[in-house]
């Protein structure tokens, strides 16, 4: 039986787009319906394929924006690539596409577990942290969970309407925007890169042995997870998900 569910997971599905939501100026997200889906963690991802009319076929991997059933995926624009511009720009309600997943087993966080939870994203590295604060949300969970979210600027950031509202209705998940580029008037940390300050101010400290989920570009990931090691947080609670070079 478990040989078979596996199995089923490695399956191509063809997919429809059943409603599309733009998030920023460059980040759209696709609510697909998935024939029999089998349902997965937050955390895990999809494989996605696309085939061309001359059978030329594309491949990307995109993390599971939603909890549980429904299949979401927010999906950035990467200039000059092969399958996000058409993701962000052209695809439409009703058109096909291949899905394989759910993907992945250990980026993930179960509304079992008892930790108190730090996420840091950097970018759309905040995609599968966002499944993560859904899924507590949907099963009423009040494990504490702190989100530190770098971007850019404000307008890069996506989710911030969810998650604002978010932090007013779910009682102990607190978020902070962090950003690179520029910030709001009101914003009274200035800007620049995420450092230990930030997570000395805002994270938990290593005493409270918190999971920690980091999602962002390579250089992101690693500069975060080294500072989180130094502040002394055991690398095995540690988990890390990248993409980029």
């Amino acid at each position: 039986m478990a040989r078979a569910a596996v199995s089923g997971r490695l399956t191509w599905r063809v997919a429809r787009l059943a409603e599309a939501r733009e998030e920023t100026a460059t980040a759209r997200t696709l609510v697909l319906d998935v024939p029999d889906w089998p349902g997965h963690l937050a955390g895990q991802h999809v494989d996605v394929r696309l085939t061309a009319e001359d059978g030329y076929t594309a491949q990307r991997s995109y993390s599971l924006a939603s909890a549980a059933d429904r299949v979401e995926l927010t999906v950035q624009r990467v200039l000059d690539g092969e399958v996000s511009p058409y993701l962000t720009d052209t695809f439409k309600v009703g058109d096909p596409i291949e899905v394989r997943g759910p993907v992945g087993g250990w980026f993930v966080w179960r509304p079992a577990d008892t930790a108190p939870v730090l996420l840091v994203a950097g970018g759309s590295g905040v995609v599968p942290l966002m499944a993560m604060v859904r899924a507590r949300g949907a099963a009423a969970s009040r494990i504490p969970f702190r989100l530190l979210y770098s971007t850019r600027t404000p307008d890069d950031a996506i989710y911030s309407e969810e998650l604002a509202r978010r932090v007013r209705d779910d009682h102990g998940l607190d978020v902070v925007h962090l950003y690179t580029r520029s910030a709001p008037p009101q914003d009274k940390r200035g800007i620049g890169r995420l450092s230990v300050a930030d997570l000395a101010a805002w994270g938990w400290p290593p005493e409270f042995e918190p999971a920690c989920f980091v999602c962002g570009p390579t250089g992101f990931v690693e500069a975060v997870a080294d500072l989180l090691v130094d502040a002394g947080h055991d690398p095995q609670r540690i988990k890390t998900e990248r993409f980029g070079g």
